[in-house]
Formats: structure tokens, sequence, C-alpha cells
């Protein structure tokens, strides 16, 4: 007997000192906000592990959270307006820190429609 309560007793310390939650479901979760007067087309995210649909988005929306294995303070974002093509292209995520378990939100954001790659600014929001 003595000896099944030691056993149970190791398998609770190996268990709870895990590095990985139980689930496996670490990571931050971020959504997107449309905080421009346009409304966003096959918005596609990548905060450096691959690319995530987030489908369109409208003046002054939210998406629902989507769940990020890793993720910074900024990421890669592609979009439409109006048929056009938009982009924020980070050049890399070296030196950067990860962004801890939480709910974020990327606040997107349009200066003008004037080019592919200068009006488009990325937000960080902690929520």
């Amino acid at each position: 007997m003595k000896r099944i309560l030691v056993f149970i007793f190791m398998i609770n310390m190996i268990i709870g000192c895990s590095k990985e939650k139980i689930d496996g479901q670490s990571g931050p979760e971020i959504r997107l906000s449309n905080s421009s007067q346009h409304n966003f087309k096959n918005v596609v995210v990548n905060t450096g592990t691959g690319e995530v649909a987030f489908g369109d988005l409208d003046i002054g929306k939210k998406t629902a959270y989507k769940k990020f294995s890793k993720a910074y303070s900024y990421a890669f974002v592609k979009l439409e307006i109006d048929g056009q093509a938009y982009t924020i292209q980070p050049i890399d995520f070296v030196g950067e820190t990860p962004l801890k378990d939480g709910h974020y939100a990327y606040q997107i954001s349009v200066n003008g429609t004037q080019g592919e790659y200068s009006t488009l600014s990325l937000k960080l929001i902690e929520e």
C-alpha cells in the first residue's frame, strides 16, 4: 500500500511539473480589430509559425480569437481593400520576445489607400 501511495505521489509530481499544459494548448490567443474606415477582405496573419486566415473584417469589427503557438508584438499581415492588396512585412523577429499566454488584439489601421506597403499599421493591444 505504501508503494502505491509513493507511486501516485511521484506521478502527480511529474505531471504537475511538466512544462506543457495538459491539453497542449499553450500560446497566446490573438484576434484582429479593424480601426480603419475600410472593409478588409481575405485577411491573413503570420506570426512566424505559418499563415492563419482570418477572412473578412468589416469597419470597426473584431474577429474571434485564434490560438498561436508563438507570436510577437507585430506580425506579417496581408489583406485587400477594394480589390487592392496591402501588406505589413516585418523583416524578421530576431531579438524579439514572444508574447506570453493571454488574449491580445492586433489593431489594424489604414493611413489612406496610396500603396501596398506604406499605408497599413498594426498596434498590439493586451486584452
